[in-house]
């Protein structure tokens, strides 16, 4: 998703900074005119020069896209806390890091956007997602303090929610699961709920992610846009069928897909 954001921005006529722990896989958006930093997420020093090369080439940014993610899948009984913290850094931490150094110029300037791309898993849960729901659940509610904080400021937060997105997110998520809890005491729903995965994702089901890079750039493009978006296949089906049917409803209807 961060590849077509960014080259929707660029289309868009932005002054572009793209950022990845893998420099090399960025060189189509260099071509187009991108700015490339290598950043690992994870790691204080890279946000911190990552920031600093922004302030120092361009004086800060009018828009901040926070997309880094992945997904930990695995039961809570298994998966170890240092997995959990990493899983923490990557989807929370890493983002408010970097949201933090870059806010004073915007609040400087009085204005700016600043969108945070969740998921429909910061609204539902999934069987073995808890350390990865409980990110996107922490990343939302984190938004919506954040967008009260900032609106004297001038300065708007959005929140987009993915549904089912044709990325590699399903293939690693599944694999990473079976080998963690491939076997044991969770064995069965372990290969259950992978095999939901790789039939699920990256495999002409979902949704392009250019939808999701439309959906930023006319986010960004508004004056007063909506506070968040869900947008891609189920999104805005599985986040209703949560809120209005409750949670044993919505248990059945999970365990069901297995």
């Amino acid at each position: 998703m961060g590849n077509s954001i960014a080259k929707r921005l660029i289309a868009d006529g932005y002054h572009v900074f793209v950022a990845a722990r893998n420099a090399d896989k960025m060189k189509d958006l260099a071509q187009l005119g991108a700015v490339v930093l290598r950043m690992d997420i994870s790691r204080e020093e890279d946000i911190v020069a990552a920031a600093a090369a922004i302030s120092e080439q361009a004086g800060g940014v009018d828009v901040l896209v926070n997309n880094a993610g992945f997904g930990l899948y695995g039961p809570v009984e298994e998966i170890t806390m240092e997995e959990a913290r990493y899983q923490f850094e990557v989807n929370l931490f890493g983002a408010a890091r970097l949201t933090q150094l870059l806010l004073p110029a915007m609040r400087a300037r009085g204005a700016g956007t600043i969108v945070n791309v969740t998921s429909m898993g910061g609204k539902i849960y999934t069987v073995l997602g808890a350390w990865y729901h409980a990110t996107k659940h922490a990343l939302e509610g984190w938004s919506d303090s954040l967008r009260l904080e900032l609106e004297p400021f001038g300065i708007r937060v959005v929140v987009i929610e993915p549904g089912l997105i044709e990325t590699g997110f399903g293939d690693a998520a599944s694999q990473g699961l079976l080998e963690r809890s491939g076997k044991g005491a969770y064995a069965e729903v372990t290969r259950r709920v992978a095999r939901s995965m790789e039939t699920s994702y990256g495999h002409g089901l979902g949704t392009d992610p250019e939808v999701i890079a439309d959906v930023v750039g006319k986010a960004i493009s508004l004056q007063r846009p909506r506070t968040r978006y869900a947008a891609g296949k189920y999104a805005r089906l599985m986040i209703g069928v949560r809120k209005w049917l409750g949670d044993r409803m919505f248990d059945r209807l999970i365990k069901s897909q297995m």
